[in-house]
């Protein structure tokens, strides 16, 4: 499985949508552990761009601090999960709790 988060200097960014790159980790889900990770620039800012641009790239779940409802829509539309409220840690970090089920969400930082 293949988990992006936005990254701004080293830990979750919560300006999803304007973030400057993602880390993309491919996790084992049977072992529950990170296999690898790859950290991409992201594409200029462009509505609507992203669930298409990480689908592209096998992401199968979203971790992130906020998200606008149409960019929830959207993942959900391409079969992608997506996680709202995170804290901002690191990837890994964020990664494992999630693998751990003990990743906890909270209020959706960016509501619009």
């Amino acid at each position: 499985m293949k988990i992006a988060i936005p990254v701004a200097d080293g830990k979750l960014d919560l300006h999803f949508g304007h973030c400057k790159s993602f880390a993309l980790l491919d996790v084992d889900l049977d072992n529950k552990q990170i296999v690898s990770r790859n950290d991409v620039d992201a594409p200029p800012h462009e509505p609507g761009l992203l669930p298409a641009w990480l689908g592209d790239k096998n992401v199968e779940l979203v971790i992130s601090g906020g998200m606008g409802q149409k960019a929830k829509q959207l993942f959900e539309a391409r079969s992608i999960r997506v996680v709202v409220g995170a804290p901002s840690e690191t990837p890994e970090l964020l990664a494992q709790a999630y693998l751990d089920g003990s990743l906890a969400s909270g209020t959706n930082a960016c509501d619009h």
